[in-house]
């Protein structure tokens, strides 16, 4: 067969614009594939333009999508089953609203996609039936939208295929070079929806196969896409150690949490100097909030000691910082987000992201927000982490999404950004890249014109806010498409 996966790109200006990256799930099922004799090219548009003429030559289409680019991707389903090919959709949206995706595409393959999609082209070259096909979502013959049972997560990864980027075009652009060595998190943090897709054990690729992949695909940056370097850090200090061993003398960036480097006051420095030793040169954190009661809401297991304790040993060690947070949890006030920033410049971080707290589907937080009347829209365009689209607890909508733009022209100033020598060109490009989202956002047209309708709504309404609400819905829930 010849099979065409698409991941679509998130609508508007955001962070993500800069960024010439895309998810390993499709690169990972097309090596599958490719190994059961079928021909599959990838087209990832954060990297280049899809080929049209060549995605409607297909036998089928994949598409894979996140919240933020779910109406993309269910306009380009439509295109493609239009032509009379059918659609497979998959990823963390489809998984959780499966009945909404139905309405755009014939198969839906939910959570791990890679047993259950190898079953369904099976079926579609006439081997097996739906009705076994575990993790399957379809729709009957009397029209009835069917969902199979859920299938076991992957007890191992070993199995698994390296994710082939050169079937992607444009892959060659992709910067720094990614990869991903496990799956699963034993956190449980309110808002994310990762444990719910890939659960909370934690699968590993071996320390060895891992560096051998690194050798093969000879980066000149590499990008660890584990959600957690150091998940385990038996496991993270091991592959450390490996790459120390094998000399893969890569610089490389993964995503750690930062009490893995200093908790109650204690450090690793044995952690730190392996990180260095083995090439880390950025760590992408987790923070969320430096108010302790969000801290606890959001169940993220750290303090803010931790955090002033890992910044300065990071810096120590030479590691540079990318600090992420989440802004809008109940217990979150404009002051405790304005300190938010004016920590981050306190403690030396070298990049952040402020971030709105995006009722994403499926999370426990969501269903919350859902049952009180708290969301407001449903234009998934909207879900991408910069604009609000719930009404927050001690403050209005509008007040939040001004609190996240003013924290970021805080924290990005001209001064930093042209007085304080760079200290590595990546650190200088996130500098760089949000130096500009802050003071471009709010200039877009579409934002111009979402934030005057924030602002009228937080002043006609009142919470709790019904879903049901007309006007903003309706009104605000045309941007972006």
């Amino acid at each position: 067969m010849r099979i065409t996966f698409i991941e679509p790109a998130a609508p508007g200006f955001h962070v993500y614009s800069f960024v010439k990256q895309l998810r390993l799930g499709l690169p990972l099922l097309g090596a599958m594939m490719t190994a059961r004799g079928h021909k599959v090219r990838i087209y990832a548009e954060s990297l280049s333009e899809i080929d049209w003429d060549d995605v409607l030559s297909s036998d089928l289409v994949g598409i894979s999508t996140t919240t933020s680019t779910a109406i993309r991707a269910y306009r380009y389903a439509q295109r493609v089953r239009e032509a009379g090919i059918p659609v497979i959709m998959g990823g963390p949206h489809v998984t959780f609203l499966a009945d909404e995706a139905m309405d755009f595409c014939d198969y839906v393959v939910r959570n791990e996609g890679e047993e259950t999609l190898v079953e369904l082209v099976d079926y579609l070259e006439g081997r097996g039936s739906l009705e076994g096909i575990l993790g399957l979502t379809y729709r009957a013959a009397d029209g009835r939208v069917v969902h199979n049972p859920a299938r076991p997560l992957l007890t191992s990864l070993t199995e698994l295929p390296w994710p082939d980027l050169s079937l992607v075009v444009g892959g060659e652009k992709a910067s720094p070079t990614p990869i991903l060595a496990s799956r699963g998190c034993p956190f449980g943090c309110e808002f994310c929806s990762v444990v719910l897709m890939f659960g909370r054990k934690v699968r590993t690729v071996d320390a060895v196969e891992t560096v051998k992949q690194i050798k093969r695909l000879q980066p000149r940056k590499l990008f660890f896409y584990d959600d957690n370097f150091f998940i385990s850090k038996r496991r993270g200090k091991e592959l450390l150690s490996e790459m120390i061993r094998q000399r893969t003398e890569v610089p490389f960036f993964a995503q750690i949490r930062v009490d893995s480097v200093c908790k109650d006051g204690k450090v690793d420095k044995e952690l730190l100097d392996l990180l260095w030793n083995a090439g880390c040169r950025i760590v992408y954190l987790g923070l969320e909030s430096i108010n302790p009661a969000t801290l606890k809401e959001y169940h993220k297991e750290s303090s803010v000691d931790d955090m002033a304790g890992g910044l300065e040993a990071l810096a120590n060690r030479g590691i540079k910082t990318h600090g992420m947070f989440a802004f809008g949890g109940d217990s979150d006030t404009s002051d405790s987000l304005y300190r938010t920033a004016d920590f981050a410049l306190d403690h030396g971080l070298n990049s952040v992201q402020f971030l709105v707290l995006t009722p994403l589907p499926g999370t426990r937080q969501t269903a919350q927000f859902e049952a009180e009347g708290r969301i407001f829209t449903k234009n998934w365009s909207l879900y991408d982490g910069f604009h609000v689209v719930h009404w927050p607890k001690r403050m209005t909508p509008y007040e939040l999404q001004d609190v996240v733009l003013q924290a970021h022209k805080r924290f990005y100033t001209a001064r930093r950004m042209f007085t304080i020598k760079p200290k590595g060109p990546m650190y200088h490009k996130h500098q760089v890249e949000g130096y500009l989202l802050s003071r471009a956002w709010e200039h877009v047209r579409e934002n111009r014109e979402y934030l005057r309708e924030l602002k009228d709504f937080s002043e006609s309404q009142s919470p709790p806010v019904s879903v049901a609400d007309g006007f903003f819905q309706s009104d605000l829930g045309s941007l972006g498409q």
